[in-house]
């Protein structure tokens, strides 16, 4: 475990190991000097999505963890964390990223805690949810669809919207099983471009979690798909309409305006959820944490300070 200071942060990073690897984790927490150094703030789990991407592309998290603690760990198969290259793909399951997720919080003994989820991330913090787990205050479901299909359904009507002949490539490079021609890739990024991030060039962080993504894709290829458009992996028939009715705790649903996760693909959590409420950022796709920064994290922090 390393520990280090910067401004009125303090990092600590770590990993545990459990019976499927070594899981890697970096708790930023309030220094000495800061408002909330005896701990007072309920801490923060943040849920990184992919699946298999890495936590780095969330770091602006950071901004509030002069406030509260904010956990970030990187799942297993990413960044950090113990990769498995050769596993099966049934071995990749909502189930297992659920134990991971509740032997972090036991290993770092918080028994009391908010949780952010992105994209994939909210999708594995909703099935965390359901399960109404002790401990659990405040939920932010942050650019996550509460249905594949209906994911998939949106991802193909945006496609298509695509300016230029960028829809059209995609479409027949996919009908083609083809994806990996440069064709492929610069029509995949015009995508990125509008719906995932529109800050060129991309973050530091947020270009990190991509390039380690594409250095081992294996648990993305087996859950996802080959692209964001393509998901042919073990989530495509994946829901949790049917059983958000069970989450009671306070819950944020946050999307931007050009998101991959348009507002019909977000709408199932705030319709079913009892206590949900709804925040859309009209200058930002799927990353309103980079892309309208100041103001999300202005919405979080007031969304996670409430009383009641």
């Amino acid at each position: 475990m390393t520990t280090h200071t910067a401004a009125d942060v303090e990092i600590t990073e770590g990993r545990f190991s459990w019976h499927a690897g070594s899981t890697y984790y970096r708790v930023a927490r309030p220094s000495g000097g800061s408002p909330d150094a005896d701990g007072s703030a309920v801490p923060l789990l943040a849920v990184h999505g992919g699946p298999g991407c890495t936590h780095d592309y969330l770091l602006s998290l950071d901004d509030l963890a002069g406030q509260r603690t904010v956990v970030y760990y990187d799942q297993l198969g990413s960044g950090r964390s113990t990769h498995l290259p050769g596993a099966p793909s049934d071995f990749w399951t909502v189930d297992l990223f659920l134990e991971e997720l509740e032997l972090l919080l036991r290993h770092l003994g918080i028994t009391e805690y908010d949780l952010l989820g992105q994209s994939w991330g909210g999708m594995l913090g909703s099935e965390h949810a359901v399960r109404r787990p002790r401990g659990l205050r405040r939920l932010i479901i942050a650019d996550s669809p509460a249905s594949m299909p209906q994911w998939r359904a949106a991802a193909v009507e945006l496609r298509n919207a695509l300016p230029g002949s960028a829809g059209e490539v995609i479409a027949r490079h996919e009908a083609a099983g083809d994806f990996t021609s440069a064709e492929y890739a610069a029509a995949s990024d015009v995508f990125y471009a509008h719906h995932v991030c529109r800050i060129s060039p991309l973050p530091g962080p947020v270009q990190r979690t991509f390039d380690l993504l594409a250095e081992d894709p294996t648990v993305y290829h087996a859950m996802n798909g080959p692209s964001e458009f393509m998901v042919i992996g073990s989530l495509r028939e994946w829901s949790v309409i049917d059983r958000l009715d069970r989450i009671d705790v306070p819950t944020l649903v946050i999307n931007g305006a050009y998101d991959e996760a348009t507002d019909a693909v977000v709408h199932p959590f705030v319709e079913f959820i009892p206590q949900a409420e709804w925040v859309r950022f009209d200058q930002s796709s799927h990353m309103p944490h980079w892309e309208e920064r100041n103001e999300f994290m202005r919405v979080v922090s007031a969304f996670l300070d409430r009383d009641e």
